[in-house]
């Protein structure tokens, strides 16, 4: 039998698990933050290799651990050189994204306006995120671009939600300013 990859998970979990426990979205999401950025930080999260692998048409999306009495998730994403997401929001539910491995750019937005169907939104900052860097959305302060910062390596992130995210809504531009709202149904890949 082959030895085991201890992947961190093991210390990982038990913090996430306190970390929801504590209730409120700003609470559990300050306490994600920190263990996130703490065990990447000292090398404690070492996924394994079906994880690290990434994908042509799109960054891949792999569920690494579900709690459903606890109701989170945490999801690994593998970026590949350039590649990253369109506006889009977290469809209501706290997120708490990490750095494992390269590096991310992300720009934040603020919804101004929302008549008739058609969106606007103003940049509200633009980080570049370097391995151990984590950051925290709560609705409605969820809207934001990633993208892979390396023009030639891949870039890796850990995801915690404060439940399944299975769809979120995309913002497409119509060109003049405005944008339309298309929700996205998501899934994870092999």
């Amino acid at each position: 039998m082959a030895p085991s990859v201890d992947t961190g998970l093991d210390r990982l979990i038990p913090r996430l698990d306190r970390a929801v426990e504590l209730g409120r979205a700003e609470a559990a999401a300050a306490a994600i933050k920190h263990t996130l950025a703490e065990l990447i930080r000292e090398r404690v999260i070492r996924l394994p290799e079906r994880f690290r692998r990434t994908r042509e048409d799109t960054y891949a999306r792999r569920l690494l651990h579900r709690d459903p009495e606890r109701d989170y998730s945490v999801v690994a994403m593998t970026w590949g050189p350039g590649q990253g997401t369109p506006l889009h929001d977290h469809g209501g539910i706290w997120c708490v994204e990490g750095v494992v491995e390269g590096e991310m750019e992300i720009v934040q937005f603020e919804r101004v306006d929302d008549a008739d169907g058609r969106y606007r939104f103003a940049p509200r900052g633009r980080v570049r995120a370097l391995a151990g860097s984590s950051g925290a959305l709560i609705p409605p302060f969820e809207y934001h671009v990633l993208r892979n910062a390396l023009p030639e390596a891949t870039t890796i992130t850990l995801h915690v939600y404060g439940g399944e995210l299975d769809h979120c809504h995309l913002f497409e531009d119509n060109g003049d300013g405005t944008y339309r709202r298309v929700r996205k149904q998501l899934s994870y890949h092999d």
